[in-house]
């Protein structure tokens, strides 16, 4: 008899991550499963690892890309119902049980998609600024969706198929399970999220790999996608107040550039200054081995403050800054005997922290231009604070802050993100007025136990 869920795990070079997600599957309360792993051209032994773990293999000519993986998954796959995770996730126990749950209890129901858990497996502060904002948005968004989420997303076998799978021009992970996702939905079918399906991120984030997945992979595509077929749904990470905060963003920037202007470097310096001390838990936490592109920025950053604290005659702001920044470097780097210990501590460089923010505000312009940007920041703080309390709470009041900043350039280059992706839809409108979203191509695929 075939299995109720097939899960279908697509890997590219992940060997490490899929022995983990493997066995979290196996220690599953629901275990009505068959899993197929698709090696998606590796080069390491992942194929070795799904072999070793009583997985069904597949395996690709060269590597061809996610959605085309996944799509010979779910050729080969037995159950009625197809649950697609990534080889870097791990499921929860319960997440089986909650897959199958929910189309038991619906039969209506199309598809269903869950979400990261709020304790990621990386604990250093871009991971878990990443993994946190995608976890908040899953569970603060409405549950009845628009879009589909393959990274822990499951759907009828037989309505993949009417819809051909995923579209495999999508060659890079980018937004090929949103894209399935829209077309569902403009075929009215019913489509959940369930914030209690939960999975657990493995991966490891980078600042610069995080940018350039967010740009290149997720956001020029979705605005290209939102255009080409017209649908901008208030939900996920396209609700209104997200859209405000990147036009408040960019704002923001004219009002600091005009400030500039008419104040002088000591605006900027003062600026650059709360930003430092903002960051200063990231810097902190940032080392040569794992992060150097980031301690490089926040040396040049303080460089850079120093320099202009020199050409504005205002040296006397550099000691309070560099004490604080140090404050927390010996706070993270030294472990504490004592949990009573580390709360003291913590609190004497909160409180120091906060004094030296007050003091820096206090060397602040207050003239009008000066006062509209910073009317701006707190909307655009406020529009945001939900998320910024939800970090706290997880993470610690200091990362919460450092937050802040990192999202700020997330609106902006939300922005920009969405600029580029209405330039190539014009583009490609105007050049290719016949060009038409490729469906799903028989594959070469390779079979093995």
């Amino acid at each position: 008899m075939p299995a109720a869920i097939s899960v279908i795990v697509p890997v590219h070079n992940s060997a490490r991550f899929l022995k983990a997600c493997l066995e979290h599957l196996k220690r599953s309360s629901f275990q009505d499963y068959e899993c197929i792993v698709v090696d998606d051209g590796s080069t390491d032994d992942s194929a070795e690892v799904a072999k070793a773990a009583g997985a069904t293999l597949r395996t690709t000519d060269r590597r061809r890309g996610p959605a085309y993986a996944r799509n010979i998954g779910a050729k080969s796959a037995q159950g009625e119902i197809l649950f697609f995770i990534d080889a870097d996730v791990c499921v929860s126990p319960n997440t089986l049980e909650r897959v199958h749950a929910n189309f038991e209890q619906d039969p209506e129901l199309t598809a269903v998609m869950g979400s990261y858990d709020d304790v990621p497996e990386s604990q250093d502060f871009i991971s878990l600024y990443k993994n946190l904002m995608h976890s908040y948005v899953h569970h603060t968004s409405r549950h009845e969706a628009c879009t589909f989420w393959s990274g822990c997303g499951a759907i009828r076998k037989s309505v993949f198929e009417e819809f051909s799978g995923f579209d495999e021009s999508y060659e890079r992970p980018a937004i090929e399970d949103i894209e399935l996702g829209y077309r569902l939905n403009a075929a009215k079918k019913k489509l959940l999220l369930d914030p209690t399906m939960l999975v657990k991120h493995l991966k490891r984030w980078s600042f610069f790999g995080l940018i350039k997945t967010d740009i290149m992979d997720r956001g020029i595509p979705w605005t290209e996608l939102i255009l080409r077929d017209r649908m901008l749904p208030n939900d996920l990470n396209l609700q209104l107040s997200q859209r405000v905060s990147v036009a408040l963003v960019f704002l923001l920037i004219l009002c600091a550039m005009y400030t500039t202007l008419r104040v002088g470097r000591s605006f900027t310096l003062a600026i650059l200054t709360l930003l430092f001390l903002m960051l200063a838990q990231f810097g902190v936490e940032s080392r040569w081995r794992t992060q150097p592109k980031a301690l490089v920025a926040m040396l040049g950053l303080m460089a850079f403050i120093v320099y202009l604290a020199w050409v504005t005659y205002s040296g006397w702001l550099i000691p309070p800054v560099i004490i604080a920044y140090a404050l927390l470097f010996f706070r993270h780097r030294y472990a504490f005997k004592t949990q009573r210990a580390r709360r003291i501590s913590g609190a004497l460089c909160g409180a120091y922290l906060v004094g030296t923010v007050v003091f820096t505000f206090l060397y602040l312009p207050f003239e009008r231009t000066a006062l509209l940007f910073y009317a701006v920041l707190m909307i655009v703080i406020l529009l945001n604070s939900q998320f910024y309390v939800f970090l706290a709470g997880r993470t610690g009041r200091l990362l919460a802050l450092a937050a802040i900043p990192f999202h700020l350039l997330y609106h902006f280059y939300n922005g920009i993100s969405f600029g580029v992706g209405m330039v190539r839809h014009v583009f490609r409108r105007a050049f290719a007025p016949h060009n038409v979203v490729p469906q799903a191509k028989d594959a070469s695929v390779s079979q093995d136990r």
